[in-house]
């Protein structure tokens, strides 16, 4: 098939949906214990937070190792960086379900599994680049996105399910041995890229990470990026985690509070597949982006002061569809703004923040609720009042230069 005088093969599907499903499965491993925190309390005889920890180790490990990560995947490529992270996440997953009641060594493999997760999400935009044309990276990366979002829908869904047939120990048992053959298969299958570019030269050939590092650093659009990042993203990863508490002050059950964190991201699943496929018929990155800004603010407003429970699940629809469908845009679009940096440099860049302010974001809620009631309204008014900021910051981004010649051509 012939396309803008350079050949795309077929073939880029089959490596994207191997690696679709080498990060699901990450994804679903890190959100493991988030819906049955009490169950995993009586089982291994610890405290919430402690049953907290083993998801959170994912944030803390991702800011050690992202940057070292993002360095493999560019220098050595795909299959040995997102093979490293394949790797990881197989043996720790498997070493999960020998862990029995003791949480040490419980950690030890979460920590193990978190080590590979930057190896595996860092190189969305690398293999986007790899496989794909420019007219299609966004709908690559954004597919690449869903599928963090459907290991966490699975991981959310399945595991209250497998733990009342099989207890805690055979539900990781399952998940072990799934995360072993997701990783086989990455590790005979993947292929680290086409026989020839699917781009012309300029658009395919980027250079390391330590100078990618200067590059974005001095790109006055990626540092805005960054910013709303920061913001997005810390948002997601604190309204998902506290999302129990965020309702029950206001008489929702825990149930209604799941069913509406399960909302969000089936919002996200279907956002990621239909917004950057826009983005990339239209050819525009930003307008695209400030729209999921504004539609998340919508949403999270509605999170923040839902009391019927339909307007609730609605608004929970809203967020999950438009703040994670931004996600794919604004990766490709920072994989764009700094050329010639490289796809897995800017890619580890906009999740390092997400992953701090994740921790920031999580801690501060808990500290700003109320001691009386355990509202946590002010610290979503907070929120809310960082997203319009972070609309008034992409109101500031300019277009890529890359889509602009594509569309001239």
């Amino acid at each position: 098939m012939e396309q803008s005088k350079f050949k795309v093969y077929r073939i880029r599907w089959i490596m994207l949906t191997i690696y679709m499903l080498m990060v699901a499965a990450n994804q679903c491993l890190w959100i493991t214990f988030a819906p049955i925190t009490g169950d995993a309390t009586k089982y291994y005889g610890v405290t919430d937070l402690q049953i907290g920890i083993l998801s959170m180790c994912f944030m803390i490990v991702f800011i050690a190792v992202s940057i070292p990560a993002s360095w493999i995947i560019d220098k050595y490529g795909i299959r040995a960086g997102v093979g490293t992270g394949a790797v990881f996440t197989g043996i720790f997953g498997l070493l999960r379900g020998f862990a029995g009641t003791d949480y040490n060594l419980l950690l030890l493999a979460q920590i193990g599994i978190a080590i590979g997760q930057p190896f595996i999400l860092n190189a969305i935009t690398k293999l986007a680049a790899r496989w794909f044309p420019i007219e299609e990276r966004a709908t690559a990366a954004g597919l690449g996105t869903l599928s963090m979002y459907i290991g966490i829908l699975a991981g959310m869904t399945l595991t209250p399910y497998l733990i009342l047939k099989t207890g805690i120990g055979g539900m990781l048992y399952i998940y072990g041995i799934f995360s072993v053959v997701i990783a086989a298969l990455f590790l005979i299958l993947i292929k680290e890229g086409p026989p020839t570019a699917p781009c012309r030269p300029d658009q395919e050939e980027r250079s390391l990470v330590y100078d990618g590092l200067k590059q974005t650093l001095r790109t006055r659009d990626f540092i805005w990026l960054m910013l709303i990042f920061f913001i997005g993203l810390g948002v997601f990863n604190s309204v998902t985690t506290w999302i129990e508490d965020i309702l029950r002050p206001r008489g929702f059950s825990a149930t209604q509070a799941g069913i509406t964190g399960g909302l969000m991201i089936v919002g996200g699943v279907i956002g990621a597949l239909i917004i950057p496929l826009l983005s990339d018929r239209y050819k525009k990155r930003t307008p695209f982006i400030i729209i999921a800004l504004v539609g998340a603010t919508l949403g999270l407003t509605g999170i923040t002061f839902a009391t019927n429970y339909w307007l609730l699940l609605g608004s929970g629809m809203v967020l999950g569809f438009f703040l994670l469908s931004s996600g794919p845009i604004g990766f490709q679009y920072g994989a764009e703004i700094t050329y010639p940096a490289s796809e897995g440099t800017s890619n580890g860049m906009l999740l390092l923040v997400g992953q701090i302010s994740g921790i920031a974001f999580i801690f501060g809620m808990d500290s700003f609720k109320s001691s009386v009631t355990g509202s946590m309204t002010r610290s979503l008014v907070i929120l809310i009042g960082l997203m319009v900021l972070s609309i008034l910051m992409a109101l500031r981004l300019k277009d890529s230069t890359f889509l602009a010649e594509e569309k001239a051509q």
